[in-house]
């Protein structure tokens, strides 16, 4: 009885405007970003070249997984019916929506990286396949059905493919609601979200063998695939938490309160606690057995260069969230949720520095213009693109079947 009461103090309408210092900082930031890629790019040093390739990589794949994330946060709530999220579902929808544009940005970054040599050389160099060449690598020939260009071009293409499709036509049904209101684009979401993640968990695994894994090619583990996903989930989700928390700062979305904030943080703390025991067991695994094809991996992150990173990654990553996050009331503070979210997401984005650098530029590693400048304007272009999807639409899905649960949601 009560609930349209509730309902007249929220605007369902209200749409955020996207302008003033947000915007023109989301464009500094990618002007700063091309700036620095020219940079690299320009440099007569071909090291110079090989570290800006890498950290384009890097930010390319860790983009492209963020938006992945989003695509998987609402099919996810689809198939689970998921009352409690209808509220913020439209966050990580803009998100989704711009997996397309992620994922041809990391084709072309893995395709530029291929036709120049200065990526996945490892595979894909002269030779290497040929018995007969000075350069022949056993391993790598065993490897020549699945590490070949058309193979791995082909699978990148289908996999963001697919996912980019599934992802955009997941968030148009749900601003097709909007207009329509009834269960039509709902049920219809619900199908296509349970396939979807079908297809989502039993590929990710192979596209991350593919862009990152192959930088060594004779390295290999069973869990890399699930530690990867691990670590888009857990990034995702705080993405979805910053924007959530900036918006309501902003003066928008008041009908998401700290209960729902208090979800977002269960799920970082316990995926982050997951992300851990995948490293741990793929770690524990390899030194335990102490096989050489499997310990080169964790034996070049043991090199001065990155050891220090190798175990700030596990501090940031696990024990941050764990003593930040364990205690209720810091999951349901915004200032508490949103240090921790940014400081996930600055400790995933060494995770996968330490997963890509090694293999591409080994010692040579560096930290300056190139890392700093790279992640800006990836950060910038991102902030772009989503805030300018989540404008054209209202903040609220007003016809979504669990919207009135949601606004009702208490733990």
């Amino acid at each position: 009885m009560g609930t349209h009461n509730h309902h007249h103090d929220y605007n369902f309408s209200e749409q955020y405007t996207f302008a003033g210092t947000a915007k023109v900082f989301s464009l500094v930031a990618i002007v700063l970003g091309i700036a620095a890629v020219a940079f690299g790019m320009l440099s007569s040093e071909h090291i110079i070249v090989e570290r800006t390739y890498a950290n384009l990589l890097l930010m390319g794949y860790y983009f492209t997984c963020v938006c992945a994330a989003g695509a998987f946060f609402v099919a996810l709530q689809l198939v689970t019916q998921s009352a409690w999220s209808a509220g913020l579902i439209r966050i990580p929808q803009a998100m989704a929506s711009i997996l397309p544009i992620a994922s041809l940005v990391l084709l072309l970054i893995v395709g530029l990286g291929l036709y120049t040599h200065n990526l996945y050389h490892h595979w894909h160099a002269e030779g290497l396949t040929d018995p007969n060449s000075p350069n022949y690598d056993a391993l790598v020939a065993g490897k020549a059905a699945f590490l070949n260009v058309p193979g791995f071009l082909i699978r990148q293409i289908l996999f963001m493919g697919t996912y980019s499709i599934f992802a955009f036509i997941l968030a148009k049904l749900s601003y097709n609601e909007d207009l329509q209101g009834g269960l039509t684009s709902y049920k219809k979401g619900f199908k296509l979200s349970a396939i979807f993640l079908v297809i989502f968990g039993f590929t990710t695994p192979i596209w991350s063998f593919d862009t990152i894994m192959s930088l060594e090619a004779h390295w290999f583990s069973t869990m890399f695939g699930w530690y990867n996903f691990a670590a888009m989930w857990v990034s995702g989700l705080c993405v979805i938490t910053v924007i959530l928390i900036l918006l309501k700062k902003a003066g928008y979305m008041a009908w998401v309160n700290e209960n729902h904030l208090h979800d977002l943080g269960k799920l970082i703390f316990g995926f982050s606690i997951f992300w851990t025991y995948v490293w741990f067991a793929q770690f524990m695994l390899i030194y335990y057995s102490n096989i050489p094809e499997e310990t080169v991996y964790f034996y070049k992150r043991f090199e001065p260069e990155y050891k220090l990173w190798f175990w700030l990654s596990i501090v940031i990553n696990f024990v941050a969230p764990l003593l930040l996050l364990v205690d209720r009331d810091a999951k349901r503070k915004q200032n508490a949720m949103l240090f921790v979210a940014i400081l996930l997401l600055c400790g995933h984005w060494l995770d996968y520095y330490i997963m890509v650098m090694p293999g591409t530029v080994d010692t040579e590693r560096g930290f300056g213009i190139i890392e700093v400048g790279t992640a800006i304007g990836f950060c910038g272009l991102f902030t772009f693109l989503v805030m300018t999807k989540l404008s054209k639409h209202a903040l609220a899905p007003k016809n979504h079947p669990f919207l009135d649960e949601s606004l009702h949601h208490q733990i």
